[in-house]
């Protein structure tokens, strides 16, 4: 499943993107494995969602950095700003996250040790 959120400054983005989604599926029951969250530039919201234990959120303003947040780094959140990123720009970041899948090998030691930075707190 597929958590969508905002707050004030990305409700637009937000209701774009949830729109994609429910044309091309991927909002389900149950509990979620990835999501994507909006506000204003998506800088806040990245900022609290990895403050959640457990979270790699990142902060994505093009395709590219989309593919490598979960190529290389198994993000299970991207961040947009709906202020800084249009909504055709905002919808090729979101098929490019999902179409995207974690890479493993050395790219898994490097997200074990973002995670045990966590423990170490």
């Amino acid at each position: 499943m597929i958590a969508i959120g905002s707050d004030h400054g990305g409700v637009a983005l937000k209701d774009t993107i949830k729109e994609y989604f429910d044309e091309n599926g991927g909002i389900l029951n149950g509990e979620c494995s990835s999501g994507v969250l909006v506000c204003g530039t998506g800088i806040g919201m990245s900022i609290a969602a990895n403050k959640i234990d457990g979270i790699r959120a990142a902060h994505v303003t093009d395709v590219f950095s989309a593919k490598m947040a979960k190529e290389h780094n198994d993000a299970q959140i991207i961040c947009l700003g709906e202020r800084i990123t249009g909504p055709g720009l905002a919808l090729e970041i979101v098929k490019a996250y999902f179409d995207s899948k974690h890479l493993g090998g050395r790219h898994s030691r490097r997200v074990e040790k973002i995670m045990a930075l966590e423990k170490k707190q």
